[in-house]
């Protein structure tokens, strides 16, 4: 029998999801399946509507090779495993006459723990184990929420809980979870025959496609021992989130109660003398923090330094009397033992890590009003990391709406750690960007406006014409209105206002879960919704509720963000423009993202407004107007109002 082509499989799998074919998402199959043929890598960016996922699904089943896909959020990754999956793959069953097999693999502490559950964790404060069940009382959140947890555990096939609805705290997963550290091994572990962990590794194993998230896909690289599968090809999705997820587990951190935490645990594993030598490094440890400010230490203080050697020496004669000591009245002592040493080792490495001070990391204090001072170290850029460990030895395609920033895909190359398209040299891998455009007709279906008029935003001030504008906008539009605002102060003063000033429900992030807030504002058209970052670019919300996306100003990051500004002077120092490669594109990235939330269908109408003149007067204005879509550009405020209330009209008159 012969092959059948790509184009007939990517028939089959459109019309198995009731979907039609479009031309971007033909040309994106084909684009894949030559770079996982030839072994190259490619960033493709999709925009909204492509049907982006059956673009690469499509011919990475058609290859035949094993197959990772690494996504940033859980939605997308429960459409692929119980959509687009299972219906691709029952649609190229009779051509490929083969059925591939696929499976979700995430970290160890997001799966259910059989012994942590049954036997209790190890206690901090007393002897011997806790039983969290009887320590939580019945009645009390918590309580109900582990005793939900004991029974979905005989039910639940999966142990992950992201399949446990409704969801609960992390404090409580944290009593019936493990980390990768703490886990005694399955050979070591009574449970280990059963453990979920265990068999979701075997199934990803076993599976033709693993569908997994950019955490573990950064674990895998950066730890050395490969958590995933070995794969031909490495498919990485919402890959415009990549750069930051994996910057998220190269960050370490050391806060008073972690060390505390650290010391309680290995108290009663090791003599006196090591545990009294924890104990006095982390109370001069905990001294210094207690007078911590907030911002980045270019050079670490002599005193903190003597603090972090001591914290490193202590751990390290800890983990090594770890090994001999045993306390006859400790229960369950592996268990115990091996929570105690995941806490030491981290407090170690971490500390041994700032100590040892390389040039390529940023070390700064953190202030939480609730948690108290953290001291921070993550790596200046994880460029070459990705460079090393995700293009070796694999065809990788990354893919987004929004990769392409000021018009070409240079920024997101770089911050991957490929040089120009183009380039040729030996340490640099050879890729190669494609736009396949969107099926709407932005033009046409949207407006740009920007409210050029308005005073440039401060620092600082309540920015009071601004809160004028967004009043009559909203009016305008008859509500049917995402905020997205630079913070959530902002966010909230914004609310608060206009709570005051409009006939119409405000809905505010932080009152009520995403979910539920998003749920009510696509339930009533009269609705707005404010919110800062998961917002910019969380919300999928088509038709007639969201015709109006207003950003207050361009997001650039806070000028004290100590990693951002550390990593914009050293691209100055090396001689490049620290502010476009790093503010400037982190704002594009973003406000593309943003503007991308008005129109997720063909019917969609209606009107983006930047209540930022510096997107029309600012030199950089022009880079980051040509990393949004293209809809009809305008500074006229007239024109937006008239607009606006023309598409509330046309909206009524479809609901009515």
């Amino acid at each position: 029998m012969t092959k059948p082509s790509l184009p007939e499989l990517l028939h089959a799998a459109v019309t198995a999801v009731g979907g039609t074919e479009r031309p971007g998402q033909v040309s994106m199959a084909e684009t894949v399946a030559e770079a996982i043929d030839d072994g190259s890598h490619l960033l493709v960016q999709a925009g909204t509507g492509t049907g982006k996922s059956l673009g690469y699904l499509v011919p990475a089943l058609a290859h035949g090779e094993r197959v990772v896909i690494a996504t940033a959020t859980l939605a997308l990754q429960r459409q692929l495993v119980e959509r687009d999956l299972p219906r691709t793959v029952d649609a190229l069953h009779p051509l490929l006459r083969r059925r591939p097999q696929y499976a979700m693999l995430k970290g160890r502490s997001n799966y259910l723990c059989l012994h942590r559950l049954h036997e209790g964790m190890p206690q901090d404060e007393e002897e011997g184990l806790f039983d969290q069940f009887e320590a939580a009382a019945p009645t009390s959140k918590l309580g109900q929420d582990l005793l939900r947890m004991r029974d979905w555990a005989d039910e639940t096939e999966t142990g992950d809980r992201d399949d446990l609805t409704p969801g609960v705290s992390d404090r409580a997963w944290a009593q019936v979870s493990v980390s990768s550290r703490e886990c005694l091994g399955a050979s070591k572990c009574a449970y280990g025959a059963e453990c979920f962990a265990e068999a979701a590794r075997e199934r990803a194993k076993l599976s033709e496609v693993v569908v997994t998230n950019h955490a573990l896909l950064a674990i895998d690289a950066i730890e050395g021992a490969p958590v995933l599968p070995q794969h031909e090809v490495l498919i990485v999705d919402e890959a415009h989130e990549l750069v930051s997820r994996v910057t998220g587990v190269a960050t370490g951190e050391l806060t008073p109660g972690q060390v505390n935490r650290a010391v309680r645990r290995a108290a009663k594993l090791v003599n006196e003398k090591a545990a009294d030598q924890l104990q006095t490094a982390s109370e001069g440890f905990e001294r210094l923090m207690e007078l911590a400010l907030p911002g980045r230490l270019e050079e670490i203080p002599e005193d903190l330094g003597y603090a972090l050697m001591a914290l490193r020496d202590a751990a390290r004669t800890v983990i090594s009397a770890l090994g001999s000591t045993r306390d006859k009245s400790v229960q369950d002592e592996d268990a115990v033992r091996k929570q105690a040493l995941a806490s030491v080792e981290s407090i170690h490495d971490v500390s041994e890590r700032i100590t040892n001070g390389s040039e390529y990391d940023v070390v700064w204090y953190e202030r939480h009003d609730r948690y108290g001072a953290s001291l921070r170290v993550a790596p200046m850029s994880v460029s070459g990391l990705l460079r090393e460990k995700l293009f070796a030895d694999r065809s990788v395609v990354l893919t987004s709406a929004t990769l392409k920033l000021g018009g070409d895909f240079n920024g997101v190359g770089a911050s991957l750690g490929l040089a120009p398209e183009g380039t040729e040299s030996d340490d640099a891998p050879v890729w190669k960007g494609l736009d396949v455009g969107s099926p709407f007709d932005y033009g046409k279906q949207g407006i740009l406006y920007v409210a050029k008029h308005l005073a440039r935003p401060g620092r600082e001030g309540t920015r009071s014409d601004m809160l004028d504008e967004l009043a009559e906008l909203i009016e305008a539009a008859g509500g049917r209105t995402l905020g997205l605002f630079s913070s959530m102060r902002a966010a909230q003063g914004a609310a608060e206002e206009l709570r005051g000033r409009l006939d119409m429900p405000i809905l505010l992030q932080g009152e009520e879960t995403l979910g539920e807030l998003i749920k009510g504002f696509a339930a009533d058209s009269k609705t707005c919704l404010f919110g800062t970052l998961s917002l910019w670019q969380g919300v999928d919300v088509p038709g007639t509720s969201c015709q109006l996306v207003i950003m207050d100003k361009i997001p650039f990051p806070r000028p004290d963000d100590p990693l951002m500004s550390a990593r914009q002077k050293a691209v100055d120092e090396a001689g490049g423009n620290g502010f476009m490669a790093v503010a400037a594109t982190h704002a594009a990235l973003l406000m593309a993202q943003g503007a991308g939330r008005l129109v997720r269908a063909s019917g969609d109408r209606g009107v983006v407004a930047v209540l930022d003149p510096r997107l029309a007067t600012a030199r950089y204005g022009s880079y980051l107007r040509a990393s949004l879509p293209d809809f009809w550009y305008t500074t006229d405020r007239n024109q937006a109002r008239r607009s606006l209330a023309a598409i509330d009209a046309a909206a009524k008159a479809d609901e009515a």
